[in-house]
Formats: structure tokens, C-alpha cells, sequence
């Protein structure tokens, strides 16, 4: 953070990638902080800090992987006992965002991006960092900042250096819904682009189920 050394930085990380954590610390120069984060024999996620926190800068690395209800629960309680521990700030870096597809409003349902929102600041996060959400408006369901980077900078240069024939290829959008982002890639490449049109499937949003039916009617 800006005005920082690196002395006040603080790096931790859950079990989702904790090699990210190291390639991390070991660019920025810093030693990763000693944290375990482990489940007890009934499923309990327990997080044990064993460093000092008081006053650091706190950046917790957590994404969300094939076991996203255990990462969500490690990052929450990592972030409540930073919290309670007086850390100066909370980041989350959070190169996934789980549930981030579930932010449209469904029939009986809820938009779970704002609930996963809603706990994730209230745990003590004070920033978030993240990439390529699923909607940029999600950063609207936050209650703290959240840096949305983009990964295509990076995806573009390894196109370009590691694949040698790559201007022959063609961009593919698998859908019309992805085309715009099929179209950046390929204006930026300079590459031709092809659409997959497939049979236009109902949202699940649109789909009767009984929730706008009329009420019933006492006889």
C-alpha cells in the first residue's frame, strides 16, 4: 500500500493456492507471515496466526477452487482474526471470486454475489483484488474498494511469445453472449474471429415457475 514499507506488509494464505502466496512473497521481497489453516474432525475450519499482526498491513491470498465452500469459510475466519488481532487493513486477493456468477436475480431464489458480499466485509476485509469478474457491476455489491484487474494483457503476450504460427489461428466465441470479448482479442491480435450460434436456451430467470401466478382466490 501506498506510503508503506514492506516491513509493514503481511502476507497469508488459506489452502486454496499456497504456492501463489510464495511466488508473491518472494517477488515483493517479504516473508510470508506464519499462518495455519486447518480442518478439525468434524469438518470445523480452524485458522491459528502465529506472527504478530498489530498494525500490518494484511494481504490474505484465497481463491476459489473445487472446494469453494471450504475456501470462502477459510478466507472469512482468516480475515475475522486479523481483524480482532488490530490489524491496520485487511486485503483480500482473490484471483477467482466464488459465486461471482450468481449476481441476476432468479425466480425463488437470491443473488448470492451480494450475500458472499455482505460477510465478506462484515468479516473485516477492508479492500478487495480480484480479476475478470464475471460482471463488472459486481463491484457495486461491496461496501469496501475492489480492483477488478484484467488478465488479457498478459494472455495476449503469451499468444504472441509462445505460440510461433499463432497469426493463422482464428478467435472462437463458443456463444454470441461471449463475442464482445472474442472481438477484443482478436482486434488486438489482428486475428479473423468466428461465432458458434447455437438454439437460443430460456434463462432460468425467465422460466414459469409459479412465483408471478395469480393468487389464489378464497371461495
Amino acid at each position: 500500500m501506498e506510503g508503506n514499507s514492506t516491513s509493514d506488509i503481511v502476507i497469508l494464505s488459506g489452502n486454496s493456492h499456497p504456492e501463489l502466496a510464495e511466488l508473491i512473497a518472494n517477488r515483493l521481497g517479504v516473508r510470508k507471515g506464519g499462518c495455519s489453516v486447518y480442518h478439525k474432525t468434524n469438518r470445523e475450519t480452524m485458522v491459528e496466526i502465529a506472527d504478530s499482526i498489530r498494525g500490518k498491513n494484511i494481504y490474505i491470498v484465497q481463491t476459489g477452487t473445487k472446494d469453494v465452500n471450504n475456501n470462502i469459510m477459510e478466507l472469512l475466519i482468516m480475515a475475522y482474526a486479523c481483524k480482532t488481532s488490530s490489524a491496520r487493513s485487511i486485503v483480500g486477493v482473490i484471483p477467482y471470486l466464488p459465486y461471482s456468477k450468481q449476481c441476476k436475480m432468479r425466480k425463488r431464489g437470491c443473488i448470492v454475489t451480494k450475500l458472499l458480499a455482505k460477510m465478506m466485509c462484515k468479516s473485516g476485509l477492508t479492500h478487495i483484488i480480484t480479476m475478470d469478474l464475471h460482471q463488472k457491476e459486481i463491484q457495486g455489491f461491496y461496501e469496501c474498494p475492489v480492483d477488478n484487474l484484467r488478465a488479457s494483457p498478459f494472455l495476449l503476450q503469451y499468444i504472441q511469445e509462445s505460440i510461433p504460427d499463432y497469426r493463422n489461428s482464428v478467435i472462437v466465441a463458443r456463444n454470441p453472449g461471449s463475442a464482445k470479448k472474442a472481438t477484443s482479442y482478436a482486434e488486438r491480435l489482428r486475428l479473423a474471429i468466428a461465432v458458434i450460434h447455437g438454439e437460443q436456451k430460456e434463462a432460468e430467470s425467465d422460466e414459469v415457475d409459479g412465483r408471478y401466478s395469480p393468487p389464489c382466490i378464497p371461495r
